[in-house]
Order: structure tokens, then C-alpha cells, then sequence
């Protein structure tokens, strides 16, 4: 295999040389790209630095900061042209611990289209969160699993390692969303695709050094009204498109039901 990881960075000046240095540790055949957004606090020129220490790691400066979505999007597009015929995704916080990576690659070397690390497989766990954000991240992900039929448990997780003719497949090119809604949008994409997944166990932890750049409560709202729509549209197509020709149905298919259906649902917009 030739498995690249692929590694969105805002504000990470904090995480991004330890980052690099253990993903190179766990694993040494991993490729990185790191696509940093024009990190004002330097992100993107310390992983130049250890970069060139370490050989085979290249970065993408991007002007400004444009979504999680926006990011992952350019970095996958990156690693496929280069010819990757694996590539693998996380966090830059280490909130996903680089250990787990030779097992996301055993996996696909394994015969797994798709191989997620997961927090809601027996041996997931994430210690240090509340039990009302647990519960709350767990009904989210079965809302998401039961509206839009998916076959990832842990849906919202972004450590996650694909076949390349996966991404491909599932046009990744085409996809809309931003943020962390971009996760249950391959999410859907991958199931409707019908690709073999495997999920591995995880302990999620919270970042360790610097702030989260998530707005929770927006976030939630966003993720809900999304992925009702997208069940909708799923579901009951003749409503969807009776309710898109409304007036409206336009404002809100502008604001928050960007074009996520996988091949073979686009009519159904």
C-alpha cells in the first residue's frame, strides 16, 4: 500500500510537531499532507520545519480559514492525483491517538473498503466527557443512523482511513458540507455505495493543548436540520420536491440543504 494521512490544521501551533512526530513513530509508512487554512499562529510553518526534518510530509497553505469540509476536500483531492491508493484522515489535537493508525491500515490491508475508529463499538469509550455529551452525541449519531440508513456507528468521527477508489466512487469531490456535518455526509455517500466498513474501537479524548474551534450549540442545530432534510429528501422524494418549490423551501434548501445525496438519489433534490 502507498497511505497517505491527511491532516486539517487551524491554530495548531501548539499540537502539530508532537503530531508529527508520533504519526511518524506508530507509523513510518504513512505519507502526511498537512492543509492548513492560514494559520495566523504560525501552524502551517512549524510543520514545514519538522516537515523537512522528517522527510515526506508536505503542506498545503491555504489563504483562509474556509471549513473542516472545504479542507478535507482539497487534501483528499491532493493525495488521489498524487496516485495514493489509501488515504487516511484525522485530527491535528490528539483527540485521536496516532497508536491506532497501523490499525485502521491492517484493516484495509485487511480487505475493508472503509475503516473507522470508533466510539460506540464494544472497547470505544471517551472518558472524559459528561454523561449529558455522551448521551447527546450518542442519540445524534442514532438520529443520523435511523433518518439516513447508514451503516457507521459512529458517524461524526473523523478518524477514518478509505480505499482511494472509494473516495472516487462516492464523488468526495461533490460533497457540500462543512464542518463536522461533513463526516455524515460521506458517511451517507459510503453507505449508499454499499462499501464493506470496519470499525475499530477508540478512546477519544478531549485536545490537550490549544481550543477548540467548534461552535457547539450551532453545530447541533446544523447537524439536525441537515440531516431531516436529507431523510426527507430520502424518504418521501414527491414532498421534497414539492416543499423545494416553495418559496420557502428555496430559502431553506439555500441555507442548510446543501446537495449530499449519493449517486443515483440527485433527482430526488
Amino acid at each position: 500500500m502507498d497511505p497517505v494521512l491527511v491532516v486539517p490544521t487551524y491554530q495548531e501551533a501548539d499540537n502539530v510537531e508532537a503530531l508529527l512526530r508520533s504519526v511518524r513513530a506508530h507509523a513510518p509508512e504513512l505519507a502526511v499532507l498537512i492543509v492548513d487554512d492560514g494559520s495566523p499562529d504560525g501552524t502551517g510553518a512549524i510543520a514545514e520545519r519538522v516537515g523537512a526534518e522528517l522527510g515526506r510530509v508536505r503542506v498545503l497553505h491555504r489563504a483562509a480559514k474556509e471549513g473542516l469540509g472545504a479542507a478535507y476536500r482539497h487534501g483528499f483531492r491532493v493525495a488521489l492525483d498524487a496516485g495514493h491508493d489509501v488515504v487516511v484522515q484525522m485530527d491535528a489535537d490528539f483527540s485521536h491517538d496516532p497508536a491506532v493508525l497501523p490499525v485502521l491500515l491492517a484493516a484495509i490491508a485487511d480487505g475493508a473498503d472503509v475503516a473507522v475508529g470508533s466510539r460506540y463499538v464494544p472497547g470505544g469509550s471517551i472518558p472524559n466527557w459528561t454523561r449529558s455529551r455522551r448521551a447527546l452525541s450518542r442519540w445524534g449519531n442514532a438520529y443520523a443512523r435511523t433518518m439516513l440508513d447508514l451503516r457507521i456507528r459512529d458517524a461524526t468521527t473523523a478518524f477514518r482511513a478509505y480505499r482511494s477508489e472509494v473516495l472516487e466512487r462516492i464523488d468526495i469531490d461533490g460533497t457540500r458540507a462543512n464542518g463536522y456535518l461533513f463526516q455524515i455526509e460521506t458517511a451517507y455517500r459510503l453507505s449508499a455505495a454499499g462499501v464493506s466498513v470496519v470499525e475499530v474501537p477508540i478512546t477519544f479524548v478531549d485536545r490537550v493543548a490549544g481550543e477548540s474551534k467548534m461552535a457547539v450549540v450551532r453545530t447541533m442545530v446544523e447537524t439536525e436540520l441537515r440531516v431531516t432534510w436529507w431523510g426527507l429528501a430520502r424518504r418521501a422524494p414527491a414532498v421534497s420536491r414539492w416543499f423545494r418549490q416553495s418559496v420557502s423551501g428555496r430559502y431553506l434548501a439555500s441555507k442548510v440543504a446543501p446537495s449530499a445525496l449519493p449517486v443515483g438519489e440527485q433527482d430526488h433534490r
